[in-house]
């Protein structure tokens, strides 16, 4: 359940059903019914309940709704926006079912119930909600008071399946029950906001219409990558678990690598050296025990020490400074084949040339590259993509112009691979927003590469590592806590799929 479909491709999803003989009006009516058991299941005190239906197949399941709701003993209204005449397909159908009245819709509608089923758009919307409909929405979430719960089928009406957008203004729901798989925009902001909880339902479309369809995008779980997590082994010793290299500033900006380094170090490398300027070495010796530490003051450094192939992870950036220095250490690290991951001032020591970072990254032997932009630092690399253009397409773009595997950064944070596979990652707390949080980010993903991790499982492993460690602690969160709570976020991802490992199980 970790693929995540475009609007078209939940469309292709229905079609291929219906291929295999489960028709749209049982897919329509199995939707209904599973929509008023999840009302029933978590609003068992409810009674009153308003259903508001639009003019296609999302208001075809309110009708669905209406009626089972009715049969259990809950007093229900309708209001459809628009005609009952005009309503064609399923839709019409499941009206004709309907025994009840259909009422119009008005702002005062909805007052009395204690929950409101949203069945107006769902993922039929097509352009902007505006005029009286836009009022209508605006003044329905005004009016919600605290006691009414509202119910969205399939996404939250306004929002964009696709890319979160919110399409004018958008209904806020406490919990959004979709079909099948869910879409982008169940995740991706500010849509996510709007669709609350989200409970995805089985309406019975065969798994395999998946093989057809080739979804690219997917949710990220540590189910969806926890069989290729690196477990140390009962027989193997330090340099089995990588060597990361963690490149720091100078002797004034020294704290952000000694983050990642921790990073690093917590998330299983078994060795991890901070290159440090010789003028930093005292700072950074003075404040560090099991990570070890190594001259690095140029370019040519750079090349020698990673010529001990055992040092095969290098990240760069964290207080590294803006500028030629920071650019031409950038290049030794991506001409040495190790995998590499660049933030913070790696990449906008590049703003002026991309291009020589493309180059160089595509020269790189392995092409294992780590690319962890915020929005102003993506902003600055690869441009202003539109305001049109989704953070999905804005990362994927970004990781077919790069060749890098790029963490486009946020509370709804996007992994995007250059061969096409785009994760969102939606479990990133607030606390976060916080100096230091994205150079520990960086150290995570550098010490499972180090590890052996692929880049895009290693970002995608990481950024979960990162969400769940600053969930784990809460509030009052600093950078300095982060790479504490990453034992916690191990345990949770190995214990979720394997037996722990003993040198003494039978």
């Amino acid at each position: 359940m970790y693929e995540l479909l475009l609007v078209k491709q939940r469309y292709e999803a229905d079609i291929r059903a219906g291929e295999q003989g489960i028709s749209s009006l049982t897919l329509m009516e199995r939707a209904g019914e599973a929509c008023c058991g999840i009302l029933y299941e978590r609003y068992p005190r409810a009674q009153n309940v308003c259903v508001l239906c639009g003019p296609g197949n999302n208001g075809g399941d309110g009708f669905v709704i209406a009626r089972h709701l009715l049969d259990r003993g809950y007093n229900v209204r309708l209001g459809l926006l628009g005609c009952v005449e005009d309503l064609c397909g399923d839709s019409a159908i499941m009206a004709a079912r309907w025994i009840g009245d259909v009422n119009d819709v008005s702002p005062e509608f909805p007052e009395g119930a204690d929950v409101i089923v949203d069945a107006i758009f769902g993922t039929g919307l097509t352009r902007p909600v505006e005029g009286c409909l836009a009022s209508l929405i605006e003044s329905l979430n005004e009016r919600l008071p605290v006691k009414q719960k509202v119910l969205a089928v399939d996404i939250a009406s306004g929002v964009d399946g696709d890319s979160g957008f919110v399409r004018g203004v958008a209904i806020r729901a406490d919990i959004t029950v979709t079909f099948f798989r869910r879409m982008p925009g169940h995740f991706l902001f500010p849509g996510g906001l709007y669709c609350g909880e989200v409970v995805v339902v089985d309406i019975g479309i065969p798994e395999d219409v998946l093989t057809d369809i080739c979804p690219f995008l997917f949710k990220n779980d540590p189910g969806w990558w926890c069989d290729i997590f690196p477990v140390p082994s009962p027989f193997g010793h330090k340099y089995d678990r990588g060597h990361a290299v963690i490149v720091s500033g100078d002797v004034l900006s020294t704290g952000a690598a000694r983050l990642a380094a921790h990073g690093a170090l917590r998330s299983g490398a078994g060795l991890v050296t901070l290159a440090t300027p010789s003028s930093a070495l005292a700072v950074n010796a003075a404040h560090l025990t099991a990570i070890m530490l190594a001259c690095v003051d140029n370019p040519q450094d750079m090349e020698q020490i990673l010529l001990d192939r055992r040092r095969n992870a290098v990240l760069l950036g964290p207080g590294n400074g803006v500028g030629e220095l920071t650019k031409g250490k950038c290049v030794a690290a991506l001409g040495s084949g190790a995998t590499c991951v660049l933030d913070a001032d790696a990449l906008t020591s590049f703003t002026d040339m991309p291009l020589s970072l493309w180059a160089a990254i595509k020269e790189n032997s392995h092409r294992d590259v780590v690319l962890t932009p915020h929005e102003g630092e993506f902003l600055v690399l690869f441009g202003d993509m539109g305001q049109k253009v989704s953070k999905v397409e804005r990362a994927a773009i970004a990781a077919q112009l790069s060749g890098a595997v790029v963490i486009l950064k946020g509370s709804d944070t996007v992994i995007a691979s250059p061969d096409g596979r785009v994760a969102i990652n939606n479990c990133a707390p607030a606390t976060l927003a916080t100096a230091g949080t994205g150079d520990v980010l960086a150290g995570i993903v550098c010490g499972l590469l180090a590890q052996g991790m692929r880049c895009f499982d290693a970002a995608c492993a990481g950024v979960w590592i990162h969400s769940f460690s600053a969930s784990r602690y809460g509030t009052g969160l600093i950078a300095e806590d982060l790479p504490e709570q990453i034992p916690y976020a191990l345990k949770e991802i190995l214990s979720s799929n394997r037996e722990p490992l003993s040198l003494f199980s039978s």
